[in-house]
């Protein structure tokens, strides 16, 4: 695993990013010990949030800011997505849109920057939840 860059590779590190590989969408801490947990029962909550820590400087993951108070992590790398989140459920949905290329190309040009990314995360509420306040 030498994606840990000179890091230990722990049997616990090894689970926890095979998890955040393996796992659709975007899991938070607890969510991610739940899981790992189940499969090593001396993993603590402290490993998983200083794994995940290491996980970030290394740029193996990407922690996302929701409208919870809490940090989400995902996979880095692949195709450039975004992120709608609804008020009502939490649901999160990814998205790709070209705009958004169009809009990091204008801002390089106008600002003289290198733009090394973009996040964009939209709030509402999902089709099920929109029925719900509809039928209220």
């Amino acid at each position: 695993m030498q994606e840990l860059k000179g890091q230990r590779v722990t049997n616990q590190r090894r689970l926890l990013l095979d998890l955040i590989r393996r796992v659709e969408g975007h899991l938070d801490a607890d969510e991610l010990y739940r899981l790992a947990k189940a499969r090593d029962p001396h993993v603590s909550l402290s490993t998983v949030y200083r794994s995940l820590r290491l996980f970030k400087e290394l740029g193996l993951v990407e922690e996302r800011h929701f409208i919870e108070e809490h940090h989400h992590y995902e996979v880095k790398g692949g195709i450039e997505h975004h992120h709608v989140v609804c008020h009502g459920c939490g649901k999160v949905m990814e998205f790709e849109c070209p705009f958004v290329e169009r809009m990091k190309k204008d801002a390089s040009n106008k600002t003289g920057f290198h733009i090394l990314g973009v996040e964009v995360s939209m709030e509402g509420y999902c089709d099920r939840c929109q029925e719900r306040i509809e039928g209220v």
